[in-house]
């Protein structure tokens, strides 16, 4: 049977979570954190989705080929008129 986990330490955790995957924290609180991560599912998940997120943040992406008209409409309905190149 598993013991109920204890959410405490969580919300710790997830503030320190970008250092943590910069590598910017010490040996021991990272042994910590990977302690806990080891217990709780949630802040796996939650360190995944980041680190993934963070990975696509930083690879290079091609400028999508959409057609103008599409990318007007998109723009406008986004409110984001003002960044439209003029014709």
């Amino acid at each position: 049977m598993m013991t109920e986990h204890v959410h405490q330490n969580c919300e710790s955790l997830l503030g320190s979570l970008s250092e943590y995957i910069d590598g910017g924290l010490s040996p021991e609180l990272c042994q910590e954190i990977e302690k806990h991560l080891g217990g709780c599912e949630n802040c796996r998940i939650v360190l995944n989705t980041t680190r993934r997120t963070i990975d696509l943040v930083h690879t290079p992406v091609e400028k999508p080929d959409v057609p103008d008209d599409v990318r007007e409409r998109l723009f406008k309905r986004l409110n984001l008129d003002d960044y439209l190149e003029p014709k």
